[in-house]
């Protein structure tokens, strides 16, 4: 991985978009990460790694989830 101060990113965008189609750069604001830059084909990985939320929802699993009871207060309201 190449990493990049966002001035020398500024000033070299062409080496850091090369860069990226083989590496992930990553880009620093005073010494701290800010920014990875990633080819379109690494994105579209990632992408594919996560589960979609549609087939999340669809999963046929028992779950046993105690929630609380809520402790509110309620007032009357007054509309004078």
């Amino acid at each position: 991985m190449l990493v990049m101060s966002s001035r020398e990113f500024n000033q070299d965008l062409g080496r850091a978009k090369k860069t990226s189609l083989a590496t992930p750069v990553l880009v620093t604001e005073r010494g701290n990460p800010t920014h990875v830059l990633l080819s379109y084909h690494d994105y579209q990985q990632l992408l594919n790694q996560q589960p979609k939320v549609t087939d999340l929802l669809a999963l046929d699993v028992d779950i046993e989830v105690e929630i609380p009871k809520a402790n509110m207060a309620l007032k009357a309201v007054d509309f004078d």
